[in-house]
């Protein structure tokens, strides 16, 4: 497998958040460009899921992310529950 090498004003950046930030930030960018799971990105970034949706809430204020389409499925299914 090739290895990518980092553009150095990169590393500088990411030098302060740890070892394997770039791992995480490509992971956190790919999930929320919808190109991975949430599972698979926190996998990706060697994470636990919990760890995972904790190191998004805190460098992007938020963590899991919900697609409207599941949303407004959820909206529809409590509409029509039995009172």
């Amino acid at each position: 497998m090739k290895q990518t090498q980092l553009n150095a004003q990169f590393e500088e950046i990411l030098e302060p958040l740890g070892s394997r930030a770039a791992d995480f930030f490509l992971a956190a960018s790919l999930y929320h460009s919808r190109k991975v799971s949430f599972e698979a990105a926190a996998a990706l970034a060697d994470l636990s899921f919990e760890d995972f949706n904790q190191r998004l809430q805190e460098h992007f204020e938020h963590g899991y992310s919900l697609a409207d389409e599941v949303v407004l499925e959820d909206i529809n299914t409590i509409k029509n529950l039995p009172v």
